[in-house]
């Protein structure tokens, strides 16, 4: 009789197999309030490491940390009518605190533009103060009526950037440098995903937005995730909150400003975007653990051999972890790590060290092989690199092999339903059938220039549309 699978195959149930994952390499469980999400500790290390590769970027792009209130007054929201029309139906309300109804109800925060700008039209004054730039890492709650962990929860957590400039120019290409050298490079160059840069229609923009930037990942079944945004935010904000600085020229003008954030979804996007049946692929450059040495029995050469192994790895620059808990029974450990997609697996028994030799499992590309001990640390750094631009590869080849070329609404909606993306020319397809799409569950994901570029404006003659279904 077959074995089952620890996982449910990917092309059996996608999203089965997602959650199966989600569970079995320990990564979260739901929270008891439906919609929020416990990240468990390795999925919470991924974080981690998100986090400190995209906060370096942020600060090299001249982004100061700071946090701001999570409690909103409602009055807030209701000053721009566009941004409070957009997140209406996800908002969470606190009217009562102290076992007293609030003379005004506070919203927990979806988001912080209204909050942050309120600060900042205190705090500029004058030209001397811009360009203002402010991130903040923190949680903010939408209310999920569709929740999936990392994707979708009630609960989440991210980073936000919010800015405010002395002209136009100086915004729009603010928003362009973070969309580019912040994210693409975070994603590309870290995560492996070869994530596809463009602009939201005005349908799709950010509530409050006069222009959102976005980069769309194509996942292991064909649909689209939206990775990150960068948003040119206009004078709309400043208008409604009187942000206003006094000019070189002694005139009170508005500034103009962005905001740009991402969130725990990268780690959904990880999962399904690298994820095969034997579990997660993490990429060498983000993996919290890089390698893991394992012993095999419960052998005392062994267990100082593995240790004396890891010591020489860290000092060769390798995140490691040994694991010498030889009272669990080797098989399972070794799925565990499987599962967990620690990249490179160094395994040694007592047969090994008669030989001189360990056996190498490395988890991307797969296989196994032994491997002199004492060439370990030279030969590692460049295997993990190996690794590293092997996962971008598939990436990008999923991607270019997976996207059609179309014409028509219906090839569109039959590339994207069959598990692909479609480009077709705006032109062709319009507002109108936009619309058209949205009946078939498929959304336009961005505008690019038919160049691949990202369009300089929307209504530019040669923009095409991205579309896909979305998660």
């Amino acid at each position: 009789m077959a074995k089952a699978p620890v996982l449910t195959p990917q092309a059996d149930d996608f999203p089965r197999w997602y959650q199966d994952l989600i569970n079995k390499a320990e990564l979260a469980d739901n929270g008891p309030v439906r919609g929020t999400m416990i990240i468990r500790p390795y999925g919470y290390g991924l974080w981690e490491r998100m986090q400190q590769e995209m906060d370096a970027r942020i600060k090299a792009a001249g982004a100061q940390n700071a946090y701001f209130p999570l409690f909103i007054p409602q009055s807030y929201l209701t000053r721009e009518a566009e941004h409070v029309e957009g997140f209406a139906p996800e908002l969470a309300v606190v009217t009562h605190g102290g076992g007293k109804e609030l003379e005004e109800p506070v919203v927990v925060r979806p988001t912080s533009e209204t909050i942050i700008n309120a600060s900042f039209s205190k705090w500029v004054q004058s030209y001397r103060d811009l360009p203002l730039l402010i991130n903040q890492w923190a949680n903010v709650v939408r209310w999920e009526m569709r929740p999936r962990v990392f994707l979708r929860t009630t609960e989440f957590l991210w980073q936000e950037g919010h800015t405010a400039h002395a002209t136009y120019e100086d915004a729009r290409d603010y928003a362009a440098y973070i969309h580019k050298e912040v994210y693409e490079d975070f994603m590309v160059n870290v995560l492996g995903i070869d994530v596809l840069l463009g602009r939201k229609t005005p349908r799709e923009r950010f509530a409050g937005a006069v222009n959102t930037l976005t980069l769309e990942g194509m996942m292991g079944d064909g649909k689209a995730l939206q990775m990150g945004t960068s948003h040119e935010l206009g004078q709309n904000f400043a208008k409604a909150f009187n942000t206003q600085y006094l000019s070189k020229d002694g005139r009170q003008e508005l500034v103009w400003q962005t905001s740009w954030g991402s969130s725990t979804r990268m780690v959904g996007g990880l999962i399904m975007s690298h994820g095969d049946d034997s579990g997660l692929r993490v990429p060498p450059r983000l993996a919290p653990v890089q390698a893991v040495v394992l012993a095999i029995k419960d052998d005392e050469a062994v267990l100082a051999k593995v240790r004396e192994i890891g010591d020489r790895l860290s000092a060769a620059g390798v995140r490691v972890q040994v694991d010498d808990r030889t009272d669990t029974p080797f098989g399972r450990r070794a799925v565990d790590w499987e599962l967990k997609g620690v990249p490179v697996r160094i395994e040694v028994g007592p047969r090994d060290l008669e030989n001189g030799t360990a056996m190498l499992a490395r988890r991307i590309p797969g296989g196994k092989e032994p491997v002199a001990l004492d060439a370990l640390a030279g030969l590692l750094p460049a295997l993990l690199e190996e690794d590293q631009a092997l996962l971008l590869e598939q990436s990008r080849e999923r991607r270019e092999s997976r996207t059609s070329d179309v014409t028509t609404i219906e090839q569109a909606v039959e590339a994207a339903t069959a598990g692909g993306w479609a480009r077709i020319p705006w032109a062709d397809l319009g507002e109108e059938g936009e619309a058209r799409l949205a009946e078939h569950s498929v959304t336009v994901r961005c505008l690019v220039a038919e160049d691949g570029s990202v369009p300089g404006s929307d209504d530019a003659p040669g923009n095409v549309a991205v579309v896909a279904r979305a998660y």
